[in-house]
């Protein structure tokens, strides 16, 4: 696979974007559409070449379709994956499906998330499978007192915004993936909550941003409980708990939104913006994602980009907890800086965080480290990439990249090398502004805009 714009540190990356420019210069082929149905009925469909049937190319296509049914399950999220067109295609994605079978962790994720048996099946292909979504508008108030707490994997933001500025705001190193009692994560959020309260006069609401998938404001399943095993009923109200608590201790109840951190790192750009047609993408622990629609809606997808799959070469490392290959939780988070700083001989001290590694490499790129910069360089490239392959499935005016990896000059070489990209590969896309807040916003911008989740009536 031959890529015009070079990843320095991964001379085997291929690129999802570029195979699925392959299927679609294929000059004799079969159509196949398809689609994911989630909650109300709603349906998100791509539709795509594949080789012809019967000519020899019966695994390729199956990998590529595997590949696309992923991309489609983690960014809509849902309960029925629909395959139409092609029943050979349909049968090997059910296998793959199914308890113990390939996408394992894929299944019991979507099952735990909606409460309901996941469901793989076959109809014919017809152009009148499309699209049918629904959006719902979030966020944008700014009047009053209120606090923003944006929860990530190795720290937290904590802000308290008074009719839309910030008067505080914190970073806070915390382990939520290292510990097994949810009794730490309880305290840890209300100690935050509490702490910002005291710098309100009154507290008129509290918005959340997590790591996660909330439905009806709780939390579903979520990467920051990964290791508790008991006492796990207490997660998915976990926040919810904690500003009861607050409530009782300051005798009066406080209203709370809780979403997940992408939607609302989308919401922060189109805040700061005024824009739509939104990606907003957090590198952090993990990827997160978020967008905002054409109206300034957030659309209800899972946007779980962590797990959409970015690298086409199945030898590129496996993500520990969902077992896949090439996903994005290796390409576009600390992990991947990490990963690279190896690459270079880039030394750690044992014992050191995930957190702490970053540092170094980050240190190294104030000194302007030859090393520290390829590898923000490389992921630069991988980024360039991937949003071609977002495009497929988003309609993208705006990207925001946000998070703790994007600090510094690191965050600047990600985006110009990304940019360089767009104009060498995909000219048509070249008009995407991909954009990066000031040093302040971009670690905890979210914790504000989580503070405006609620509206105050």
């Amino acid at each position: 696979m031959k890529l015009k714009v070079k990843a320095i540190l991964d001379p085997y990356f291929e690129p999802m974007s570029l195979k699925v420019r392959e299927f679609k210069n294929l000059k004799e082929y079969d159509e196949i559409i398809i689609g994911v149905e989630r909650n109300q009925d709603e349906l998100k469909t791509y539709k795509t070449k594949i080789y012809k049937e019967g000519t020899g190319h019966d695994d390729e296509n199956y990998r590529f379709i595997e590949r696309i049914v992923k991309t489609l399950l983690w960014i809509s999220g849902g309960y029925k994956i629909i395959i139409a067109g092609s029943k050979y295609l349909a049968e090997k994605i059910k296998d793959a499906y199914k308890d113990k079978g390939l996408r394992d962790f894929d299944l019991h994720f979507m099952e735990d998330v909606y409460q309901r048996k996941l469901e793989v099946i076959y109809v014919p292909f017809s152009d009148n499978i499309k699209d049918l979504l629904n959006s719902n508008s979030i966020g944008k108030h700014l009047n009053g007192s209120r606090i923003g707490f944006d929860a990530g994997g190795s720290d937290y933001k904590i802000s308290a915004v008074v009719n839309g500025k910030s008067i505080y705001s914190e970073e806070v190193i915390w382990a939520p993936k290292e510990n097994t009692n949810p009794k730490y994560h309880f305290e840890e959020i209300y100690k935050a909550l509490e702490k910002a309260a005291t710098k309100l006069k009154h507290v008129d609401a509290i918005g959340v941003s997590t790591a996660g998938v909330c439905i009806d404001n709780k939390l579903m399943v979520s990467s920051l409980f990964l290791k508790v095993k008991e006492n796990r009923e207490k997660i998915p109200t976990i926040y919810l708990d904690a500003a009861h608590k607050l409530s009782q201790k300051l005798g009066y109840d406080i209203p709370i939104a809780i979403a997940n951190d992408g939607d609302v790192t989308a919401l922060a750009g189109a805040m700061n913006m005024n824009k739509s047609e939104v990606l907003g993408i957090a590198m952090g622990t993990s990827e997160a994602g978020g967008y905002i629609d054409k109206n300034g809606n957030i659309t209800g997808f899972l946007n779980e980009l962590a797990f959409v799959p970015v690298d086409y070469n199945e030898d590129s490392l496996v993500d520990e907890w969902s077992g896949d290959y090439g996903c994005g939780v290796k390409y576009f988070s600390q992990d991947a800086v990490i990963k690279l700083a190896l690459n270079v001989k880039i030394e750690f001290s044992e014992g050191q965080t995930l957190a702490e590694k970053l540092k170094v490499v980050q240190e190294l790129m104030k000194k302007g480290d030859s090393r520290a910069l390829k590898i923000y360089e490389t992921i630069g490239v991988y980024f360039g990439y991937q949003l071609a392959y977002y495009a497929e499935f988003y309609d993208i005016k705006e990207v925001l990249i946000m998070g703790r990896v994007t600090s510094g000059r690191g965050g600047e070489i990600i985006l110009e090398k990304a940019k360089e990209v767009l104009e060498k590969e995909f000219p048509n896309l070249k008009d995407i502004n991909i954009n990066i807040p000031d040093e302040n916003n971009r670690r905890v911008g979210q914790s504000v805009a989580a503070a405006s989740l609620v509206e105050i009536k």
